[in-house]
């Protein structure tokens, strides 16, 4: 399968099929997430929620990604940098907001880690904050879509370049190739693991040429381009829901921020490099673009972005006022049949 090459949109709107209204909602997906993610920073500086991780510089990844997935078919095994991706699918700020405030409303009761979402409506699996541990669970669910006959249906699990290095992504991406099945695995390499350089993690630096050592198509696509992720994801989507197997696709992007609110990255890059990067930060860049192709106009641009900013403050003030878990209720939806399965 051809992946094409990054940079495929910089000079002409190549839509990929995609409708306006699909374009716009592209971009306020990633506005949204730009706007949550700062919120989650803010918080965590007013004291009100213990920790935010970042994934600016990610959002064409995900919107793209997340354009290509059938809600109500397809399942997403996401890592913690995935807000606009479990945006994307269709979780709401509040829901979000309930989870980094940790509330009793929250899909978890607010017993899991802050960006680690899950929803059952949405096919959107929890995770583990362990590197790569979510692959495994993502191969299993592919599994059990073919083992039990399903067809139509893939799932798509996301993971950072550092998670390439360790044994469950190698483990998983074999198994998926031995049994044909149907998932693809989408690298957001943003050339930081934490704080090691690409450099000083892999010999070979392309993530996607790893595919042909394993027996699977694999390709890279420009990270900061959301139209070219759209197609790149949404054909491996459609080649795994058709009985085509797992594809590898690398998406080349950068993480602006620190890895998270306990991170200062100024310990190991300079902010002159991050800055230089600048330039090719996707929220602003795909604005600039749809403007230019009159698929929004400036004015249009600016309401919404006050819509995107009046929702966030909306499911903010929300969320807040929301009650916390009750101690006594510290064992429940642990398991899916109470909290002793061992017992029913």
């Amino acid at each position: 399968m051809a992946i094409k090459p990054e940079a495929q949109s910089k000079v002409s709107l190549e839509r990929h099929g995609l409708t306006d209204e699909q374009l716009v909602a592209i971009l306020r997906t990633m506005l949204m997430q730009r706007t949550l993610e700062n919120r989650g920073f803010q918080l965590n500086r007013q004291g009100k929620i213990p920790f935010a991780s970042a994934s600016e510089g990610h959002e064409a990844v995900q919107a793209g990604a997340a354009m290509a997935f059938e809600r109500g078919k397809d399942i997403l095994v996401p890592y913690y940098r995935d807000l606009g991706l479990a945006l994307g699918i269709g979780l709401t700020p509040y829901e979000v907001l309930l989870s980094l405030f940790a509330r009793a409303a929250d899909h978890s009761a607010g017993r899991q880690f802050p960006h680690h979402y899950a929803s059952r409506r949405l096919g959107l699996h929890t995770i583990s904050s362990i590197i790569a541990a979510q692959l495994p669970h993502a191969v299993g669910a592919a599994f059990a879509l073919q083992y039990s006959g399903e067809t139509g249906r893939a799932v798509l699990t996301t993971f950072g370049d550092g998670a390439t290095s360790e044994g469950e992504w190698h483990e998983s991406v074999n198994f998926a190739a031995v049994h044909t099945l149907p998932i693809v695995f989408l690298c957001e390499n943003n050339e930081w693991a934490i704080s090691t350089p690409l450099s000083k993690q892999m010999g070979q630096p392309d993530v996607f040429k790893r595919a042909e050592g394993y027996g699977l198509p694999g390709g890279v696509v420009d990270g900061m381009d959301p139209i070219a992720c759209y197609a790149a994801v949404g054909a491996a989507m459609q080649r795994a829901r058709s009985g085509g197997g797992p594809t590898l696709v690398e998406a080349k992007c950068y993480r602006f921020l620190s890895h998270t609110t306990d991170d200062d990255d100024r310990t190991y890059r300079s902010p002159d490099e991050v800055q230089a990067r600048r330039k090719d930060d996707p929220v602003p860049c795909f604005e600039r673009l749809l403007v230019e192709r009159a698929v929004l106009n400036a004015e249009q641009v600016e309401a919404l972005k006050r819509g995107v900013l009046e929702e966030t403050n909306d499911a903010t003030d929300r969320a807040e006022a929301m009650a916390y878990p009750d101690a006594a209720d510290l064992y429940e939806k642990v398991y899916a049949e109470g909290w002793e399965p061992w017992t029913v």
